[in-house]
């Protein structure tokens, strides 16, 4: 893997806590809003710049990148966000509750991504890559980091052990409870060259991040005939954390319609699935799928159970999918249809219960998270998981910081 550190632009002191945000991809229009409230050095305003415009706005059109732009322009030119002399790396610190995780930030080399070094699990959208590349484009800045894991290395480790033993430059509770650090390494070489003997490094959050910055350093690559593989915008930022620290939550499913009445999908369901009224509103173990309906859980356990060799036929997802989604709910692409909603784990199962109760979706499905192993097995295998299959805790701070392409 070619890692490497950057001259970061990073708050100034005693403004980490102001300006992190959380991801623009996590919050809706209204929530982002709220979230920014009268501070107007929050980096929503820049990552979500649509929330200085009128409601009606297209949240693709031109004025938002522009405002994106000048939001962050702004930032800088105030001595807001300071920029370092020298490249460095950093050590990111996370803690929700008991649960701690460390990641290395620093950029890595788009040509990893393109050979595969940097694997996904996932399918993007065209219309969210191309928002990306216009976002990065039109700021000339990474101001949101891909999210990699990495197998574990007794390297980076001891690495790790002996900086965050030091004092941190950011260190705040955001209003999540999440607590935030941030330490700056002084030797970036022998980060760099620890990551050098790591093979591959998989997207655990940012497919479309990463996507588009593989596009982006690919055009600016072929229009310089100078190029030389050194230049800014062949990295891109990206926090990497080892795979013994992270934590997968489960991503849940709400059906918003039925394309025809409970008895026959109940009908239908009962040819495949062993249906158990229980009460029981999260899975217990891998191959179990919570179901709620007309106000009651229960437990649906598969009658056959899927090719084990194939990784992604294995998961639970894919169960659902391959079983409930797409035979009986009429459901073939979870990306497109408008009868399916996600709902991340961290939101508790009260929140399917919620979305059914009121009418919002006719029926819900808890499900068991996906484990990390299940995540490289499916990214080495060169395969694809069905979409919304992980959802990760804790969420990065977007706005701690920033990597420009100049």
């Amino acid at each position: 893997m070619r890692v490497k550190g950057f001259k970061a632009w990073r708050p100034a002191e005693g403004k980490a806590e102001t300006i992190a945000s959380v991801p623009y991809d996590v919050v809706d229009r209204a929530q982002a809003t709220e979230l920014a409230g009268d501070n107007p050095d929050s980096f929503l305003h820049v990552v979500r710049a649509d929330i200085d415009l009128p409601e009606d706005t297209n949240p693709y059109s031109d004025i938002v990148y522009d405002t994106a732009k000048a939001n962050l322009q702004r930032l800088m030119d105030e001595g807001i966000l300071i920029r370092e002399e020298e490249p460095s790396v950093y050590l990111y610190s996370q803690q929700m509750d008991d649960h701690l995780q460390f990641g290395i930030v620093a950029t890595c080399h788009f040509e990893d991504y393109e050979e595969g070094k940097i694997k996904i699990h996932e399918k993007t959208r065209q219309v969210k890559e191309e928002d990306r590349i216009r976002y990065v484009d039109t700021q000339n800045a990474n101001t949101g980091p891909v999210f990699l894991a990495y197998r574990d290395s007794d390297k980076i480790n001891a690495i790790v052990d002996a900086e965050k033993s030091t004092d941190p430059i950011y260190s705040f509770t955001a209003e999540d409870g999440v607590i935030h650090k941030v330490w700056k390494f002084d030797d970036a070489a022998s980060l760099e060259e620890a990551f050098g003997e790591i093979p591959a490094t998989y997207v655990a959050d940012g497919h479309h991040r990463s996507a588009s910055a593989a596009k982006i350093g690919a055009k600016r690559r072929d229009a310089n005939p100078n190029h030389d593989g050194t230049e800014p915008y062949n990295y891109f930022l990206a926090v990497m954390f080892p795979e013994s620290e992270l934590k997968i939550l489960a991503y849940n499913r709400v059906i918003l319609a039925l394309p025809g009445s409970q008895d026959e999908f109940f009908e239908k369901l009962n040819e495949s699935f062993v249906v158990e009224a229980n009460d029981v509103s999260t899975p217990r173990k891998a191959g179990e799928i919570c179901m709620y309906i007309n106000g009651k859980w229960s437990t649906l356990t598969p009658k056959t159970l899927p090719d084990a060799s194939d990784p992604v036929a294995a998961l639970d997802v894919s169960i659902l999918q391959n079983g409930v989604l797409a035979p009986i709910l009429n459901i073939a692409d979870p990306r497109v249809s408008n009868d399916i909603d996600f709902i991340g784990g961290i939101r508790g199962t009260e929140e399917l219960e919620k979305w059914v109760n009121t009418g919002r979706a006719v029926m819900a499905f808890s499900m068991y998270p996906t484990a990390m192993d299940e995540l490289f097995s499916v990214a080495d295998a060169g395969m694809l998981m069905p979409p919304k299959s992980t959802w990760f805790e804790p969420k990065l701070r977007s706005g701690l910081l920033v990597n420009t392409l100049d």
